[in-house]
């Protein structure tokens, strides 16, 4: 039976974050990948030019998943401060959900791969800080906050925030909640 045109690149790419689940946090070869998977290293390489890309496609799901919520919450929620805790909590619930991704989003799972990889995460992570701070001149011009407010210091305070839970949370080998204690943070950070 065929195999449907990009399946296999989708299982080699979940195979791959699950892999990232270990809270060993040992290095993935393409040797391990494979067998994993269940294919040779040269099926591997026929989906994906080189690891580096292998990567890509997850730092490309991550964009969309949380990019696609950011807009969301955006779109629905009418208040810039409920706006900002609102992706702050989805921040923090995408890790909860996704140990193996939260290991790429801090560069962990990235030490030994392609410079690109941890400048394209750089890259999110500036955009994420401009969509808070998007949110907080919004609650600025709503009354919510004062108009003095340094909106590019809290929301680089935020994404700061939010970088470390998910530090913690990889380090503790996945055992502490990213969302341990939120309601009290957040209503100290906005």
């Amino acid at each position: 039976m065929a195999r449907e045109p990009g399946k296999r690149k989708l299982q080699i790419l979940q195979t791959l974050a699950e892999m990232l689940e270990d809270p060993a946090g040992d290095r993935i070869t393409t040797a391990a990948l494979a067998a994993r998977v269940d294919v040779s290293e040269a099926a591997l390489y026929r989906h994906f030019a080189s690891k580096a890309q292998m990567y890509e496609g997850l730092i490309e799901f991550i964009e969309q998943t949380l990019f696609g919520l950011v807009n969301k919450i955006t779109g629905e929620e009418a208040v810039g401060t409920r706006q900002v805790k609102a992706m702050v909590t989805m921040l923090l619930g995408f890790a909860t959900k996704n140990p193996g991704m939260t290991r790429v989003l801090i560069g962990d799972a990235l030490v030994y791969e392609n410079d690109r990889l941890q400048q394209r995460i750089n890259q999110l992570l500036d955009r994420l800080e401009a969509q808070i701070r998007q949110s907080l001149r919004f609650a600025v011009t709503q009354g919510e906050l004062p108009e003095d407010r340094d909106v590019s210091a809290q929301a680089n305070l935020i994404v700061a925030f939010v970088v470390g839970r998910w530090h913690q949370f990889a380090k503790s080998r996945f055992k502490r909640s990213p969302q341990e204690h939120l309601d009290a943070q957040s209503a100290l950070l906005l």
